[in-house]
C-alpha cells in the first residue's frame, strides 16, 4: 500500500486510563480459588510498606529522609517565588514582643490591676516593669509599618514584585512590616517555621507567599538568597541569630556584601558591642564597617 493511501481508517487512540478488557491484576484473587485470599490482600495493602513513598508521612518524617525533606523544603518556596517574579527582597527582622501600642498598653493596665490587688507580688512587679519598657519601644512598630509601606511602593508601585519585603511571618515587628506593605496593596513574603508549640502567621502576609518551613537552615537560606538589604529592629535571640548569620556570611564572603541597617541605636549599642570586639582583636575594623 502506498504512503498516500487513505482508504484504511486510522485506529482510534487508546484510552489513557481504561481498557475494554481488564488485565489480570485489575481484580483480586477469586474467593473460589482461595477463600482467605482477600483478607490477606487487605492486610498486605494496609501495611506501611505498601504505601506509596510520597504518601507515607511517617517515612517522610523519619531521620533517614532528612535529605529529601531539605530538598522539598527549599524547592516549594523557590518555585513559587519564581512564579511570582520576585527577584530581589528587603529583609526585616525584629522582636515578636514589640507590638502595636494599644496592645501593650492593655497588658500594662492588666498587670497594674493585678499588682494593685496583690501589691507584695514581686513577680508581678517585675513583669510590669518589663512590659512598661516594651511599651517604650512600641514606636518601632510604627517605624516598621512605615518601612513596609516604603518597600511596597518601590519600583513601579505595589504591583511590581521585583523588589519585595520579606519577614519571618510572625507577630510584632514582622507583623508591622508586612502590615505596611498590606496597607498599600503591595505583595510581601512571610517565612514561618514549624515549632513544637502552636503558632500562627500574622494576617498581613500575601496569602500565596506565606511559607512554613520544617528546618531553620532552609528558612535562613531563603532569607538571604534574594536579599539586597537587611533591616534589624530591636529583638531577641532569633533576631540576633539571623543578624549574626548574615554578618558572618558577609565577613567570609559567602555572600556578596549588602547593607545591614540596625534600627534603634541605643538598643543595639547595649545589645551588641561591636567596638569592644574590634578593641579586643576578635574581629577586624573592616568587619565593623
Amino acid at each position: 500500500m502506498s504512503s498516500n493511501d487513505t482508504s484504511r481508517k486510522r485506529p482510534t487512540p487508546a484510552r489513557a486510563h481504561s481498557r475494554k478488557e481488564p488485565l489480570p491484576w485489575h481484580r483480586p484473587k477469586e474467593p473460589e480459588d482461595d477463600p482467605d485470599a482477600w483478607a490477606r490482600v487487605q492486610a498486605i495493602m494496609a501495611s506501611p510498606t505498601y504505601m506509596q513513598a510520597d504518601e507515607d508521612v511517617q517515612f517522610l518524617d523519619s531521620y533517614d529522609t532528612r535529605g529529601v525533606r531539605l530538598q522539598i523544603d527549599y524547592l516549594k518556596p523557590e518555585l513559587q517565588l519564581q512564579r511570582q517574579n520576585i527577584e530581589h527582597t528587603i529583609v526585616a527582622f525584629g522582636s515578636t514582643r514589640i507590638k502595636e501600642p494599644q496592645a501593650v498598653q492593655r497588658r500594662v493596665e492588666q498587670l497594674e490591676k493585678q499588682l494593685h490587688d496583690d501589691p507584695d507580688n514581686e513577680e508581678l512587679r517585675r513583669k510590669l516593669a518589663i512590659t512598661c519598657r516594651l511599651l517604650e519601644k512600641c514606636h518601632y512598630y510604627d517605624v516598621a509599618r512605615e518601612f513596609g509601606r516604603l518597600v511596597g511602593s518601590a519600583g513601579r508601585g505595589p504591583t511590581d514584585n521585583r523588589l519585595t519585603l520579606i519577614t519571618g511571618g510572625g507577630p510584632g515587628i514582622m507583623e508591622a512590616a508586612n502590615r505596611g506593605a498590606f496597607d498599600i496593596g503591595a505583595t510581601s513574603v512571610g517565612l514561618n517555621i514549624t515549632l513544637p508549640h502552636e503558632q500562627y502567621p500574622n494576617p498581613y502576609i500575601s496569602p500565596n507567599l506565606c511559607f512554613r518551613f520544617h528546618d531553620f537552615a532552609i528558612r535562613k537560606l531563603h532569607f538571604l538568597l534574594r536579599a539586597r538589604a537587611l533591616v534589624a529592629f530591636p529583638g531577641g535571640f532569633g533576631t540576633i541569630d539571623e543578624l549574626f548569620e548574615a554578618l558572618t556570611l558577609i565577613q567570609t564572603r559567602k555572600i556578596n556584601p549588602l547593607p545591614v541597617v540596625l534600627v534603634g541605636e541605643s538598643f543595639w549599642r547595649q545589645a551588641v558591642n561591636v567596638d569592644f570586639l574590634v578593641d579586643e582583636g576578635t574581629i577586624d575594623p573592616e568587619d565593623r564597617e
